[in-house]
């Protein structure tokens, strides 16, 4: 085809193609529907002293961005209307669309090669996922899906909507560029879209939850001290101490506005108390929360942390921990060598410096347990961490996969039962790990799962995988290969 036609297609699938119109109109937004790429910064005085302002940041308006996402699945839609049984004319009314919001910092992206301006080495990408479109029949019924997202986790049906070069921690930087999204969004929440799907203009309203955020990010927007603080969990107000004791029983008290609350009485400190009690009345949250969060649990982090606790542990118990008092630093450098060995060997494991998601699938599974039992001495300790894994192993479908209550329904009822089960071992065969400390996912994986199960239907739809394995795309187009090997290194050279 002729350049100028494949132009034009290509224009289609971008953002800032489709009429549509908000009623009312959305507050401090442009009513123009035919906005391509922006600068991210738009709106914001430039007074960035070390990179130039205009290199920041470039987004999509995310109201045109939903839209452009809705044209997408229009087929779908319309198909998921026959199924059901609605017919065209009958609705045109009364969708409702629920969007998945991720939002993730990446650290060194520079350009391994080319010139380019200066900006910062860590980049920011925030996305959002339509995972499903229903519908209110008039008859005030239930709610029918028309469409369901089957792989909410796919870098596929995750939507870029702002690319930012900024460091994740700088929180001055990162709010002046989430602000303007922030901004829209609670716009959008007031007020309904029309757009034209299958022909007929439809009405939508559009229900954000953020879920795909890790958990430094989470304690980032919501004001929370960061993870190393004695208020541990970003869904409860336990503190360390607390959850080491009491493993199980907690419910889910956070919430976007009592964090704004909390923060209020923070800056003005109403009864005049001390810093600490101030602080044990705030539960920890010492910001302003600038970006609302869905409280749960992030299951791809949860994975990894989990994974890395339990690595500590395998390395404890190859050197007998529970018998010593504290071991010497060469001590315990010579168990983690053992260990890495050991698991190069039998599991083909190489020794990671960070622990990564592939590297935690491998290591949770009960054959890397029975190589880490030929090293560990007594029988009574194998039989302990071969109960602790089989009980992991039980949990974990619970947590990771994107229907619970269809895919593994007997873990899930069995769920509350086994974490009582696996926090028994923690606090008895492996209590000289957890007397007052516990880690922060241990605690959520224990404590939470069940009570968010029971809210959303699911944790793993809600993760944030698909933000995840959409940076080494991110990577990818910036020919930037800096976590794979140095061999790129030597071929500049």
């Amino acid at each position: 085809q002729p350049l100028h036609t494949l132009r034009a297609a290509e224009k289609e699938l971008l953002p800032g193609f489709h009429q549509f119109e908000w009623q009312p109109a959305l507050k401090n937004v442009s009513a123009s529907c035919s906005v391509g790429i922006i600068n991210g910064l738009s709106g914001w005085a430039s007074s960035v002293d070390d990179s130039p302002a205009d290199t920041i940041t470039r987004r999509f308006r995310y109201d045109v961005a939903l839209v452009s996402a809705l044209k997408d699945l229009e087929e779908d839609i319309v198909e998921g209307l026959r199924d059901s049984g609605l017919e065209d004319c009958a609705c045109t009314s009364g969708f409702n669309v629920m969007i998945k919001e991720c939002c993730d910092g990446m650290g060194d992206v520079s350009e391994k090669h080319g010139g380019g301006p200066a900006v910062p080495e860590k980049a920011v990408r925030f996305s959002f996922t339509v995972m499903s479109v229903s519908i209110l029949a008039d008859d005030g019924g239930e709610e029918v899906a028309v469409f369901t997202e089957p792989k909410p986790n796919s870098e596929l049906s995750c939507k870029p909507l702002c690319l930012t070069f900024v460091d994740e921690s700088d929180h001055e930087t990162l709010t002046a560029v989430l602000g303007p999204i922030v901004a829209e969004r609670k716009a959008m929440k007031e007020s309904r879209l029309i757009l034209s799907i299958g022909g007929l203009p439809r009405s939508f309203r559009f229900h954000f939850r953020g879920t795909g955020y890790d958990e430094k990010m989470v304690r980032e927007v919501e004001g929370l001290e960061a993870s190393g603080s004695s208020y541990i969990c970003t869904l409860c107000d336990s503190s360390r101490a607390e959850a080491s004791q009491n493993m199980v029983l907690h419910s889910i008290t956070r919430s976007h506005d009592e964090n704004l609350e909390r923060y209020e009485i923070w800056r003005t400190n109403p009864f005049s108390e001390s810093a600490e009690e101030l602080r044990d009345r705030v539960k920890g949250v010492s910001a302003k929360p600038f970006m609302e969060t869905q409280p749960t649990l992030d299951a791809l982090h949860c994975d990894i942390g989990n994974a890395t606790e339990f690595y500590k542990i395998f390395q404890d118990e190859i050197g007998e921990v529970f018998q010593k008092a504290n071991p010497s630093r060469e001590e315990r450098r010579s168990w983690r060598a053992a260990l890495d060995k050991q698991l190069r060997k039998k599991m083909k494991l190489k020794p990671v410096m960070r622990m990564n998601g592939n590297y935690a699938r491998r290591l949770m599974t009960l054959e890397a347990v029975e190589a880490v039992c030929e090293l560990v001495p007594s029988e009574e300790r194998r039989e302990a961490l071969r109960e602790l894994m089989r009980l992991y192993l039980q949990m974990k479908p619970v947590w990771r996969s994107t229907c619970p209550a269809k895919e593994c329904p007997d873990q899930l009822c069995r769920y509350s039962f086994n974490s009582q089960h696996f926090a028994d071992l923690l606090s008895s065969t492996f209590k000289y790990r957890y007397n007052g400390k516990i880690t922060n996912y241990l605690h959520k994986t224990l404590a939470h799962v069940p009570e968010i199960i029971e809210r959303d239907g699911s944790i793993g739809a809600w993760a944030s995988e698909g933000n995840e394995s959409a940076n080494k795309l991110f990577r990818r187009f910036r020919k930037m290969n800096a976590r794979q090997s140095k061999a790129y290194e030597l071929e500049d050279v």
